[in-house]
């Protein structure tokens, strides 16, 4: 019996308050904060003519107006400053997005021709097993029919 006394709110009397629902005045305007956030923030880039554009619209404006307008687009007066340092140094391709990660290595002229010369290095040692093969088989065939061949000669680059 306890328990159904406790749950039923007890009147309120002419000066107390309360809860805005019980008062009536429970119009509220506000969303509830969606409380999900994503797995994975996102980067975002943003191009030389926006920054060019944002940049001359804050060189307009007021203060208020500023503060407006980060607030319209979202962004952050860090990214002013930014910005207009990176105009002020005469950098426009600074105010291009830069691609993240490792930058690759400058390519070595040279790479391109030991690729060839290692293949061609490859190819020959093939060439020379497939030669070699081939001369122990006449060797062999020549025991087996009772030919003599003649030594070969080896020279001083042959080896």
């Amino acid at each position: 019996m306890k328990k159904e006394m406790e749950l039923v709110p007890p009147e309120r009397s002419e000066g107390e308050r309360s809860e805005p629902s019980r008062s009536g005045g429970g119009t509220n305007s506000i969303a509830p904060a969606d409380p999900e956030v994503e797995s994975k923030a996102k980067h975002r880039k943003f191009s030389a003519e926006y920054k060019r554009r944002i940049l001359d619209e804050t060189d307009k404006g007021e203060p208020g107006a500023i503060a407006a307008l980060l607030r319209r687009e979202g962004l952050y007066s860090s990214h002013l400053t930014t910005w207009r340092k990176l105009r002020a140094k005469g950098e426009l391709a600074g105010l291009e997005p830069r691609k993240r990660g490792k930058k690759p290595l400058p390519r070595n002229p040279l790479s391109v021709e030991v690729k060839h010369l290692t293949q061609d290095n490859q190819r020959l040692k093939k060439r020379l097993k497939q030669a070699e093969i081939i001369i122990d088989v006449q060797k062999k065939l020549c025991d087996l029919l009772g030919l003599t061949v003649p030594p070969i000669e080896m020279n001083e680059s042959d080896e």
